[in-house]
């Protein structure tokens, strides 16, 4: 039943704003980051998630957005990267030397560890002489420069990989006029490969024209920001409602409006129910209170007051009436943007119903029985 009701009262967010669903969508991001650390820049934030949500595909793929933290600055410096952005990873000498902006230039994407690595770390090798222990560093060092001959011949201007460059490496790309990053975190990678193609190599063997990605600009910037951990979570949830309200466009008015509507809609159920029906009936409704109850008491209103107001507007069929935070009263959240997608509520009522359910199923407890002799072992043996 309540599901249903939802259904009933659900709005379309096309329908509030004459067609136009960046502006909804904006309205419904204010509306989480209202209560958030930044609340003060959540018109500012509102636009960069909604503009990052609608250049998603059809299938709005969540891991395809990375919020990347840098200190220094202020929150409004703050920008939108249209394409794929990672942190400066851990560089050797002859990193400086590198050029920092190319255009239309190809990416070769890599899970090849491109460093010297002492002979102690792979194998025990005994030799004789010195001139046998030449050898093995001079083929160790043939190895490398093989990979980076392939590299460099395959056209690609940027190499990115998920294990280390080391500073030969490095060196040699700066010599060539390639910049290189190694220790990318696996998730840029996958979303470099996303945006620009190719595929992440895993042999040098691998390393042709035809695996490689296409990017039409490339450019490392120096920025710097304060971004929080508090900040990051709130523009996570910030993302997941607008992502939710774009695949599902259909909102309820927030603030504890759809739960006093539940709640008035079940006690008008009740009046009808006899025996335990009505029991269960009457609880249930008298559950759904507690949203609005705890949104008063959150913001230091008088509950019983807001309540009572409440019931006597969604009584009288004035359906999207709940908290007003701002001014201690209650107003029509549906008008004042306040709104959270519809299939929240639904899952969010069908995941309680089933815990409740599964909770009441146990209605048996097994209890331990008391040893006959309360008397201690020790005792026992002593005979006392």
């Amino acid at each position: 039943m309540c599901l249903e009701q939802i259904d009933k009262r659900e709005i379309k967010i096309r329908e509030l704003n004459q067609g136009d669903i960046r502006d909804s969508l904006e309205k419904c991001a204010q509306t989480t980051l209202s209560s958030k650390l930044i609340s003060l820049q959540k018109q500012f934030f509102s636009k960069l998630v909604v503009d990052a949500v609608m250049q998603l595909d059809e299938l709005l793929p969540l891991n395809m957005i990375g919020i990347k933290k840098v200190q220094g600055g202020s929150l409004e410096d703050s920008f939108l990267v249209t394409g794929v952005a990672f942190k400066k990873s851990f560089s050797y000498a002859g990193f400086e030397m590198q050029p920092k902006k190319y255009l239309n230039c190809k990416i070769a994407l890599l899970n090849i560890e491109l460093e010297l690595k002492a002979e102690k770390d792979n194998a025990e090798v005994r030799v004789d002489n010195v001139e046998e222990y030449q050898a093995i560093v001079d083929a160790e060092w043939q190895i490398l420069y093989d990979k980076l001959d392939k590299i460099h011949a395959s056209g690609a201007k940027i190499v990115l990989s998920k294990l280390p460059i080391g500073d030969v490496a490095t060196q040699y790309f700066a010599d060539r006029d390639m910049f290189c990053a190694g220790r990318i975190p696996e998730d840029d990678l996958k979303r470099t490969m996303k945006a620009c193609g190719g595929a992440i190599l895993t042999a040098s063997s691998d390393i042709k024209e035809e695996n490689l990605g296409q990017c039409e600009k490339f450019e490392e910037l120096q920025i710097g920001k304060q971004f929080i951990a508090e900040t990051e979570r709130s523009l996570h949830d910030a993302i997941m409602i607008v992502r939710r309200a774009l695949k599902n466009d259909s909102v309820v008015a927030g603030g504890g409006a759809i739960e006093m509507e539940l709640s008035n809609m079940l006690k008008q159920a009740s009046i009808e129910k006899f025996g335990k029906k009505q029991l269960i009936f009457s609880a249930i409704a008298k559950s759904f209170e507690i949203i609005p109850k705890q949104l008063c008491d959150n913001a230091g209103f008088d509950a019983t007051n807001i309540l009572n107001k409440l019931r006597q507007k969604h009584t009288a069929s004035s359906h999207h009436f709940g908290v007003d935070i701002f001014n201690e009263n209650i107003a029509n959240n549906l008008v004042n943007c306040v709104w959270e997608p519809s299939i929240v509520k639904k899952n969010a009522i069908t995941a309680a119903t089933e815990a409740a359910a599964l909770i009441l199923s146990v209605d048996e407890t097994i209890k331990a029985p008391k040893p006959q002799n309360d008397k201690p072992e020790a005792q026992r043996r002593m005979g006392m």
